[in-house]
């Protein structure tokens, strides 16, 4: 493969410390790598080097000739005077730039209900995001260099900037490197990845699932200086082996390797004990949404929602920015009140959220880490354990120098976790996360997930990354056109409901603009015919055309299916109480429960397989 970009013993240092140390790393043809470190180590200054934006104390850049390279950084400037249609097309003509199928695919994927001659400066910190990821991708460029590309893109952007990449940076055509904890995103993109540390860029072969193999692999040759990360990851690789088949099959995770790492791995919760415990602190009811309309004033955003949230559910909430997770939540919180309905609470509930704001640090903000800290008790219950305040910020990734600076002077990464250990030690027995990605490094994500495993209580999530939404939550709902529904397929069933109706949309406007084109009889005849393609093609996109009596007989069974997960799920509840109230001495009627309760799980798990390939077939 040629090469395109590269280092050589390149050298930065700080202050205090030395950033990078004698880096030499390469960018060939069809390379698609992903950054990975903890905060601070230096992935931006690595990709600012390699976009010449910055010069190294030692060492150089070289580039062959006639590369061309495109940077995405973290910051977007509002030019003050300029549109939308300014900063991603310049002044090309409308037939000009219109006619190129690669912009229109950006255009439509990125800006979709942006107004094109909107000002910039009119424009959220979103919109102003997926402007200036637009301008650069409607561009030609050899190498492309991204920092945190899919920051403030919703779980659709990010799909769609996954498979956008995958077809312009083929096996065979131009380097990309990106940076992001998005770590389904690296899965999806990446075929190498570069984790920054020490002073240092180790390579590793594969996209995310493989750099955690590796991970491990590598931790365990020097388990006295990472014992506590190699315990971690390899946490994470059991969670990745045992989760989805489409996440896990792919030939570059080698599966005999991994098996063997985690042969003695436990899950990653304790379901059991966690229901038993949760139930014990909330007993069976904990918080009914019935019926309920939400809205502010005269606009209402949610009808007719129906959610129960039981002692030990962990619940992933998607929509697109703007559909009413917010109110949803607000609902949930007590925030909000209901325009109709009600929301019914247990006498016991109390509930905390951790929001995008964080608004929890903000009476804490000129104190020290280690002072705000100390004023909660002296032990907190983690799963089995009980722990120190001092020994959950060590697990966050606290030193003790961060512990000694004061909560303004944190990263934003730095804040988010304070933040969240801080609504932990209130102890709430209910907890909301809105967004609770945002700033954090694939290692904190990690140590996060890990301290949420021993959770005892509901947890519901609100996050546009959706490895965190499978790797935390147990079930996930969709906030779509006012109402909100169970996606028992998760985040790609509900990226396929987005996409038909987006079709559907599409079809429809097509219809009536064909109609309306149109005049007489014969262009009443026109419109419908017109119609029809769109919708055939819509459907055909998603699954295979059943026939007349083959998709009566699907929605049927759908219909059956459907009905008898709702049985199951009261089954369940039942089994969970049951399980928390029976005499903990008594091991075989215990052992008679839990048994009982797997072989629901089980049957609830080939129903929702089935589902599925119904929903698909019926498109």
């Amino acid at each position: 493969m040629a090469h395109l970009l590269g280092t050589q013993s390149l050298h930065v240092a700080l202050p205090d410390r030395v950033l990078l140390d004698d880096v030499t790393v390469g960018i060939d043809e069809g390379d698609r790598i992903g950054v990975v470190g903890r905060n601070g180590d230096g992935k931006s200054t690595l990709l600012r080097l390699l976009a010449r934006a910055q010069e190294p104390d030692e060492g150089r850049v070289t580039v062959r000739g006639g590369v061309r390279v495109g940077v995405l950084t973290q910051q977007d400037e509002a030019t003050v005077g300029a549109s939308v249609r300014d900063r991603v097309v310049g002044d090309r003509p409308e037939y000009e730039w219109a006619s190129d199928a690669r912009i229109r695919d950006v255009l439509a994927g990125l800006l979709g209900g942006i107004d094109l001659d909107a000002p910039l400066t009119d424009l959220s910190g979103g919109q102003l995001r997926r402007v200036h990821l637009a301008e650069l991708l409607v561009g030609d460029w050899d190498v492309l260099l991204l920092d945190e590309p899919t920051n403030h893109l919703d779980v659709e952007g990010i799909a769609w900037l996954a498979e956008h990449l995958r077809r312009r940076w083929s096996a065979k055509d131009g380097g990309l490197v990106v940076i992001t904890h998005d770590r389904w995103f690296l899965d999806a993109v990446c075929t190498r990845m570069w984790e920054v540390h020490d002073g240092i860029v180790e390579p590793f072969e594969g996209g995310y699932a493989a750099y955690v193999l590796q991970r491990v692999e590598r931790d365990r040759q020097a388990a006295a200086i990472e014992s506590k990360r190699q315990n971690l990851m390899r946490k994470e690789l059991a969670w990745l082996r045992r989760g989805a088949p489409a996440r896990t099959s792919k030939p570059k995770f080698r599966i005999d390797a991994a098996n063997e790492l985690i042969a003695g791995e436990p899950p990653v919760r304790d379901t059991v004990a966690l229901t038993q415990l949760a139930t014990s602190r909330l007993g069976r009811d904990v918080i009914d949404v019935l019926d309920v309309a939400a809205g502010y004033g005269d606009t209402t955003v949610l009808e007719d929602v129906t959610l129960h949230i039981g002692p030990a559910d962990r619940i992933g909430i998607l929509g697109p920015n703007g559909a009413g997770k917010s109110t949803l939540l607000a609902l949930i919180t007590g925030d909000l009140e209901p325009l109709a309905g009600r929301v019914k609470r247990g006498k016991t509930v109390t509930v905390r959220q951790v929001s995008q704001r964080l608004e929890g640090l903000q009476e804490h903000l000129d104190s020290r880490v280690r002072d705000v800290v100390g004023r909660y008790r002296t032990t907190f219950t983690a799963g089995k354990d009980e722990v120190s305040p001092g020994q959950l910020l060590e697990r966050l990734g606290f030193t003790a120098a961060h512990q000694k600076v004061q909560v303004k002077a944190l990263s934003g990464g730095q804040q988010r976790r304070l933040d969240l250990l801080l609504t932990l030690l209130e102890e709430p027995n209910v907890l909301v996360l809105d967004e609770p990605t945002n700033d954090m490094d694939t290692d904190m994500l990690a140590a996060m997930e890990d301290l949420l495993d021993t959770w005892p209580g509901p947890l519901l999530v609100v996050s546009h990354d959706r490895y965190l939404l499978e790797r935390i939550t147990d079930t996930q709902y969709a906030v779509l056109d006012g109402t909100v529904r169970h996606v028992p397929g998760g985040v790609e069933q509900y990226l396929a409901l987005r996409a038909a109706s987006e079709e559907a949309a599409a079809g429809s406007a097509s219809s009536r603009a064909t109609g309306a084109g149109s005049s007489g009889a014969a262009g009443s005849g026109s419109g419908a015919g017109g119609a029809g393609p769109s919708r055939s093609g819509g459907s055909s996109a998603v699954a295979p055309a059943l026939s007349g009596a083959e998709a009566h007989a699907a929605q049927k069974e759908l219909g059956a299916i459907e009905r008898r997960m709702q049985k199951l799920e009261k089954q369940t509840e039942s089994l969970h109480a049951k399980l928390a109230g029976h005499d903990q001495s008594d091991y075989q009627g215990l052992q008679e429960i839990t048994a009982q309760l797997q072989e629901v799980e089980r049957e609830n798990e080939e129903l929702e397989e089935r589902w599925l390939e119904l929903s698909e077939q019926l498109g």
